[in-house]
């Protein structure tokens, strides 16, 4: 199994099922370190260079958050600014991130079809999210997958669990 870093931003995790089961499946896993970005800095003060070491030690990232006033968490964003290095696209520099693979899970209350050019709010997700999407692109990383789950948070407990499944087989291949 490959060793897979999960970059997990919640604010408000003790109000998501969804979130919760696979938080508690990445803990049950040995291969994946999780990483609560809102549990390790409550104070928004990131560790910058220790995170940057840290991102040279696995195979394969997973970032996983809620979207959040139609984007990412603000703490999410902090650390994308603060732990990405342009430095890493130097010739001679190490770039941790290139050709590692990359998912991206991302929840929303919103209903799908909300998330189209014609729906309520003329946008798609990853239109939302792309400046996380672009920063990627630009380190070389290889992403593999971006999944959404729309209206989460009416998610039954069978539901979040064939969500699971899903995401699970896609590590998995």
């Amino acid at each position: 199994m490959k060793k897979t870093l999960v970059v997990f931003a919640h604010p408000y995790l003790e109000h998501s099922n969804s979130n919760v089961e696979l938080f508690n499946f990445y803990v049950r896993h040995q291969h994946f370190t999780l990483r609560d970005l809102y549990e390790e800095y409550p104070d928004f003060h990131i560790a910058a260079f220790r995170e940057r070491k840290r991102l040279r030690n696995y195979d394969r990232f997973i970032f996983q958050f809620p979207l959040i006033w139609f984007g990412m968490p603000p703490l999410l964003r902090l650390w994308i600014d603060e732990v990405f290095d342009r430095d890493w696209l130097r010739e001679g520099e190490t770039n941790p991130l290139e050709g590692k693979e990359v998912y991206i899970l991302i929840t929303t209350g919103g209903k799908e079809r909300s998330f189209t050019k014609n729906g309520t709010y003329q946008y798609t997700v990853e239109e939302l999210i792309s400046g996380l999407i672009v920063s990627l692109k630009v380190f070389k990383a290889d992403i593999k997958n971006i999944k959404i789950v729309y209206e989460a948070n009416k998610l039954s407990k069978k539901d979040i669990i064939l969500h699971n499944k899903e995401f699970t087989e896609l590590l998995n291949q």
